[in-house]
């Protein structure tokens, strides 16, 4: 019953973002998801490889984590393994101890652990304590999907510059790049996603959004969304907001989900007005001292 712990391979790598995938369910916490390793591959299949650590069984994957920088790791735990207590303490012994098998960075301080009951109670009992508040976001897709008042167009190969420019214009720290953007959509997990650009009435760029899809009745994911900076305090992001969970509709998503830090109330205000329900926010947890 050992659980192994491993570094992924770029020949992994679709492996595991499939399954992790198949974990994504309606009603959950908002984990992991296989749109978080998408948008992660931009930078390339052997930098997302150095930084996913998968934990087997018998050679099923049971929790996979991506390292976030280096103190930040971000899990998804297998709903079959939620309350599978010798999962819980290996993971926890391996994020108390990043040098126990020598896979994880030494100071590694952070968990983003919205799903694995025992995993969770397990960290809080070893001493850890809340982080960074996030508030995840839902909006249901039984319904149809009105609209948005604003013009969106898919991204393909005429308008990527524009899905480009406006990432950077809306993200101050932003590198995103028209080679990153097509490592990106060449990656296996794009082929159940969408760039999205919105424009305004003088065709001018003022929105984007990146859906990512789980595959079919299960929940997809907006990472990322964002609104050029020239071009706030219009209604962009809602109407991208609402266009993103129109194509997750159309791509046979059952909810479209986002996860955003707390303190972003604008961003919170956002999602809401765009037909999300705010769910009670969920801490990250940081290792004691």
């Amino acid at each position: 019953m050992s659980i192994t712990l491993q570094l992924a391979t770029p020949a992994s790598l679709e492996e595991v973002t499939e399954t992790v995938a198949t974990w994504q369910q309606d009603g959950g916490a908002v984990q992991l998801h296989a749109g978080d390793l998408g948008w992660h591959w931009r930078f390339g299949a052997e930098e997302l490889a150095g930084a996913v650590r998968v934990w087997r069984r018998h050679g099923q994957i049971l929790a996979v984590g991506l390292l976030d920088g280096s103190r930040l790791i971000r899990m998804a735990v297998a709903p079959s393994a939620d309350r599978d207590d010798t999962l819980a303490a290996d993971l926890v012994a391996d994020v108390s101890d990043p040098g126990r098998r020598g896979l994880l960075p030494a100071d590694t301080e952070v968990v983003e652990a919205r799903s694995g009951t025992a995993f969770r109670s397990l960290l809080r009992s070893s001493g850890w304590v809340d982080d960074a508040p996030w508030t995840p976001l839902c909006r249901d897709l039984t319904e149809r999907v009105d609209a948005p008042r604003l013009r969106v167009e898919v991204v393909e190969g005429c308008n990527v510059e524009a899905r480009v420019a406006v990432q950077r214009a809306a993200f101050s720290n932003s590198t995103f790049t028209l080679e990153r953007w097509r490592a990106m959509a060449a990656a296996p997990p794009y082929r159940r996603a969408r760039c999205l650009v919105g424009y305004d009435e003088h065709r001018e760029p003022v929105a984007a959004a990146t859906v990512w899809s789980a595959g079919q009745g299960r929940p997809g994911l907006l990472e990322p969304v964002g609104v050029h900076r020239d071009h706030r305090g219009h209604g962009y992001g809602t109407a991208i907001s609402v266009a993103a969970a129109a194509a997750l509709r159309e791509m046979g998503a059952s909810s479209a989900t986002v996860c955003t830090p707390s303190s972003n109330v604008r961003a919170v205000a956002t999602y809401v007005s765009a037909g999300f329900h705010r769910f009670p926010d969920v801490n990250d947890l940081r290792r004691p001292s």
